[in-house]
């Protein structure tokens, strides 16, 4: 541990290093976000319990739904109250699950220590609150602060402006305590950020204009400037923007930013999703960063969509814990992807599984290869069901042998590029991943049919588990 970082030498929660967290208990349960809101049901969305424990007799299935209080909401992303940042602070305690929603500005925090199976209610943070304090809105990822804040990147204000962007900061009691950039040193754009405190420094990505992406995509609108290209480099904690990376067109929609989570090392991958690239960034010998692409996904030729290409949409990746394997998504294209980055700047291909897609067997659009062939990917039924939508949300378990995939991007997008979505409902699957040899393979024993729910079809996002958490915890 790094001294005054605001945590002590006592043993708090998470683990005290990435490699430490792999030794860790299986996942017995997973909390996932639920959406109803722009489905056409007038119901508040939900955090669903899923058991994925294999000894237990309701493996795969929903054991608990918390409805919100409010309909309209988007709940989104999620992230905890405290994490591995705070692991040697004994007074800090991993309980609170924060609920951003991205759609209507609330934050839900939801206690899930007093019943993990059956999580609660804990404390609603309103929109107006948010807006009066900070001037913030559409709040989407939510990180833990080795403080005891917790953080939470807004994408603009409250009229959908990109420009009017910035970073939340909650107190420990979840009170809006005002904005984390100093005055002056807002981004363009926001979307997701990690920070890396060995090197003082956190780095942010951009989606787009609210006003813009929650009426569906539209590509004039990023002719337009209204959707992002650039990463932004703050110094770590003072908030101060130092410099700001254009990707260029190799980087268009930088999404989900990760840095390695070896907290020594000073490089990191965001996704890239309409251009579908993987691009690395790291830091140079003068102390900027710079950025390179390392992972190009070809646009596939195809007919009978509504362009002529179509990209592969990297939504969604992360990393292992032990810094070997990246996996990401291509929402549109169908596929999951595992690359060997144990040589950050090569990485290789280790595995590729198809678990859904625009251009799956059945489907009236086909890809072109080069030589005039048509062809489209294969996707198996699972348990007798037929899988839709595409790979969106991964999440992967601590020491890395499963990997969780739910299918909803944002319910606007949802309806547009997936319409069935919105009639027959999200789904979960579970990927066993070869951590050895490399090598991905769908687990015919576990689906979770979110088109089951009693209120009808839901859209099931982001996933969390209790006790650890491989995407959002940040290593002092």
């Amino acid at each position: 541990m790094v001294e005054g970082n605001g945590c002590c030498k006592l043993a708090g929660p998470g683990y005290g290093t990435p490699l430490e967290a792999m030794s860790g208990p299986r996942e017995a349960l997973i909390y996932v976000t639920c959406v109803y809101t722009g489905t056409g049901r007038e119901k508040p969305d939900f955090l669903a319990t899923v058991d994925v424990d294999p000894n237990s007799p309701t493996y795969s299935k929903v054991i608990h739904r918390l409805p919100v209080p409010y309909i309209g909401d988007e709940l989104h992303h999620s992230g905890w109250n405290a994490c591995s940042s705070c692991h040697g602070d004994p007074l800090a305690d991993r309980r609170f699950l924060i609920l951003p929603s991205l759609v209507s500005g609330r934050i839900y925090v939801v206690d899930t220590k007093t019943n993990p199976k059956a999580p609660s209610l804990h404390k609603v943070v309103q929109p107006d609150d948010i807006v009066k304090k900070t001037s913030l809105a559409y709040p989407h990822t939510s990180h833990c602060l080795a403080s005891g804040d917790v953080m939470v990147s807004c994408l603009g204000d409250k009229d959908g402006n990109a420009k009017g962007n910035g970073f939340l900061l909650l107190d420990s009691q979840f009170n809006v305590k005002g904005r984390w950039e100093k005055p002056g040193n807002s981004p363009s754009f926001g979307y997701d950020f990690w920070y890396q405190p060995r090197h003082k420094t956190m780095i942010s990505s951009s989606w787009g204009a609210p006003a813009a992406f929650t009426k569906g995509f539209n590509l004039q609108h990023v002719a337009d400037g209204l959707y992002g290209r650039h990463l932004f480099v703050y110094s770590w904690p003072d908030g101060e923007l130092k410099q700001t990376m254009d990707l260029g067109n190799t980087g268009l929609v930088p999404l989900e930013i990760r840095f390695l989570h070896d907290p020594s090392k000073d490089t990191g991958y965001v996704g890239c999703a309409l251009s579908s690239n993987m691009v690395r960034f790291f830091k140079t010998q003068d102390g900027s960063w710079n950025h390179e692409v390392a992972i190009s996904v070809q646009p596939l030729k195809v007919q009978n969509w509504i362009l002529p290409e179509m990209p592969g949409l990297i939504t969604d990746f992360l990393i292992s814990l032990d810094d070997r394997f990246l996996y990401f998504v291509n929402w549109l294209h169908g596929d999951v992807r595992q690359y060997n980055i144990e040589d950050p700047k090569n990485p290789v291909l280790a595995g590729q599984v198809w678990v859904g897609g625009l251009v799956q067997k059945g489907s009236p659009i086909v890809a072109v290869t080069e030589d005039g062939q048509t062809w489209q990917s294969n996707v198996p039924e699972i348990q007798e069901r037929s899988l839709r939508g595409g790979p969106q949300m991964i999440q992967l378990s601590l020491d890395g042998k499963r990997l969780y995939v739910t299918n909803s991007l944002f319910s606007t997008w949802d309806r547009q590029f997936y319409p069935e979505l919105m009639e027959k409902g999200s789904h979960m699957l579970q990927i066993d991943v070869d951590t050895e040899k490399g090598g991905l393979k769908i687990n015919p024993n576990f689906f979770v049919d979110f088109g089951a729910e009693p209120d009808g079809p839901s859209l099931a996002h982001e996933m969390r588990y209790p006790g650890g958490d491989c995407t959002s915890d940040i290593w002092i």
